[in-house]
């Protein structure tokens, strides 16, 4: 019975010895690309030969980590309802300045100038309506003033209700100006049936309200400058 469990212990410090020495020999045996590759993580197989005919198959595997792609789309902001325009014959005022200048490049086209507020509920719900109006009728020049940029201008030319209305044709200066809502829209209608007529200019321009055509040869916009009271 000692002699079996010492061949025994024998055969089992032969056999891992000879394991061992096998397993050295494998990774000495590994070509040098397949070592870095083995150090770098990436999957290598090999088999290497022990004694007794059996085979080790060796695998160092990496988990690849799954990366997000995330692409950045600049989404333009439409623009907000007061800054659309219905065409070329649509123009924004920013100031005195401009105002008479765009009235006076005119000539004898009939002029609406559409006077309003961004917070003002009823220019957001008429101004659609005025745009379509616009594209009906190219041969008018229809003008919008921002009342908050242009308080002094607006105040001066008797603007207290908003949205509101001023019609101007060549010499004739203005003809009329009135409040309007979209409830009352014919009320425009009805002022381009009456005043957007074929004329002939007499004499010069007459002025606007208390703006005059004359201020256009100052080379600074005094009115707009003026502190809002």
């Amino acid at each position: 019975m000692a002699d079996a469990v010492c061949n025994s212990q024998r055969f089992s410090y032969s056999f891992l010895t000879s394991l061992s020495s096998s397993l050295n020999s494998c990774h000495r045996a590994l070509p040098p690309n397949q070592t870095r590759l083995q150090k770098s993580g990436v999957s290598v197989s090999e088999f290497c030969s022990v004694s007794g005919g059996a085979s080790i198959a060796f695998k160092r595997r990496r988990k690849l980590g799954k990366f997000k792609v995330c692409a950045t789309v600049t989404e333009t902001e439409p623009p907000k309802w007061w800054e659309r325009s219905a065409g070329p014959n649509m123009i924004d005022i920013h100031s005195t300045h401009e105002f008479l200048t765009a009235l006076s490049e005119a000539g004898e086209r009939l002029v609406i100038v559409e006077f309003y507020g961004t917070w003002c509920a009823s220019c957001k719900a008429l101004f659609p309506k005025l745009c379509r109006t616009a594209q009906e009728h190219p041969e008018i020049l229809f003008l919008k003033v921002n009342f908050d940029e242009n308080k002094p201008m607006c105040k001066s030319l008797n603007v207290k209700v908003l949205p509101y209305f001023h019609f101007y044709r060549g010499a004739d200066g203005q003809l009329e100006s009135f409040s309007c809502s979209l409830a009352k829209f014919q009320k425009i209608k009805d002022a381009i049936s009456l005043h957007n007529t074929d004329r002939c200019s007499i004499g010069p321009p007459r002025g606007i309200g208390d703006l005059n055509l004359e201020g256009l040869t100052s080379s600074k916009d005094k009115l707009s400058e003026s502190p809002a009271t």
